[in-house]
């Protein structure tokens, strides 16, 4: 019977969201019940697609890509596939009518990545960090309000900051890793072979304003789904806390982290709150 491969699919990319995200994968299992896996099921999509154009790098990364984008687009069209991880996407993307352009939007940032190594201009580093991460905000929020059309034009806004503060934490904390590995450089205007204390303010600056519109969707969002979009609201805010108060040539030479146990602190303290109705 296809349930029993349904089934499968969704421990896939429950598996893949544990495997690649201890602190996302810990935010996710704080959701309710009724929507945690189609969340699981957005980030395998994402995190594969991701892997293709960041890890791969004995093979042909294009002709990989290429090759998922088609089964990508096969999936949603015959609402089923046999790469696991896009049955799980295609089921998700169906039930909660998720836009498609917010995915062929995703697709083209990753695309960006097999190609463009240096973000120059604003206009640049926007069109790519919508595509790579407000996004998939907006895909988590479709499934956050079950489709309310209502509620998802409310909260989009906040929904994208949020995003885009999550996405813009990483780059910051993996400096080392896109410059030196990859070859990339996300933030316009910025040198990153000589990341002073001045460019990293602004960066973090920018960070906050987003985690600030981003939080006042928190509010917004219904119960099912709050107290889990509020853990990983406080757990890339302490990242960001942490990275604001490391020197510059420190985040230039080591990767930030949360230590687990700062972790489970959070998640006990944003529990509380949540409860207390402090959220």
């Amino acid at each position: 019977m296809k349930d029993t491969f349904d089934q499968v699919s969704y421990q896939c990319s429950k598996i893949v969201t544990k495997r690649y995200s201890t602190s996302f994968s810990l935010a996710t299992k704080m959701l309710h019940p009724s929507i945690r896996s189609h969340i699981y099921n957005i980030y395998g999509f994402v995190r594969f697609a991701d892997e293709i154009v960041d890890t791969f790098h004995d093979y042909d990364k294009e002709i990989l890509f290429n090759k998922f984008e088609q089964e990508l687009e096969a999936s949603l069209k015959d609402r089923i596939s046999l790469n696991p991880i896009l049955n799980s996407f295609q089921h998700t993307y169906h039930t909660y009518n998720i836009p498609k352009h917010l995915v062929d939007s995703f697709m083209k940032s990753m695309r960006m990545d097999l190609f463009k190594n240096v973000y120059r201009t604003d206009a640049e580093y926007k069109e790519y960090i919508y595509g790579s991460a407000d996004v998939v905000g907006l895909m988590c929020l479709q499934v956050f309000v079950k489709g309310d059309v209502e509620a998802y034009n409310k909260l989009k806004e906040s929904a994208m900051a949020l995003g885009s503060a999550f996405q813009k934490v990483n780059f910051l904390r993996d400096v080392k890793a896109d410059f030196e590995e990859l070859n990339r450089s996300y933030f316009p205007n910025t040198n990153l072979k000589e990341l002073d204390e001045a460019s990293k303010k602004r960066i973090v600056e920018e960070i906050k304003e987003d985690f600030k519109l981003g939080y006042q969707g928190i509010v917004g969002l219904p119960a099912e789904a709050k107290f889990g979009v509020y853990t990983a609201y406080k757990y890339y805010f302490k990242l960001l806390k942490k990275l604001q108060g490391t020197p510059s040539l420190e985040i230039k030479n080591a990767r930030i982290r949360v230590p687990n146990y700062q972790k489970f602190g959070l998640l006990a303290r944003s529990y509380v709150k949540f409860k207390m109705n402090l959220v």
